[in-house]
């Protein structure tokens, strides 16, 4: 689950720097929604990656 949480964080950094940079305002506004998507999923991977990895133990 860590590696799908590192893809999504990825994904984030792309819509975001693709967004926030002012590329048009139609592709900014997209790539700022699929930033902020991108970012929870990363964070509930994340959260989900712990909790699986401190179950095992």
């Amino acid at each position: 689950m860590l590696k799908w949480a590192l893809i999504f964080l990825l994904i984030s950094l792309v819509a975001g720097f693709l967004g926030f940079r002012g590329v048009s305002s139609a592709a900014a506004t997209v790539a700022k929604v699929l930033f902020a998507i991108a970012l929870i999923l990363f964070l509930i991977f994340v959260v989900l990656a712990f909790m699986a990895g401190s179950a095992a133990l």
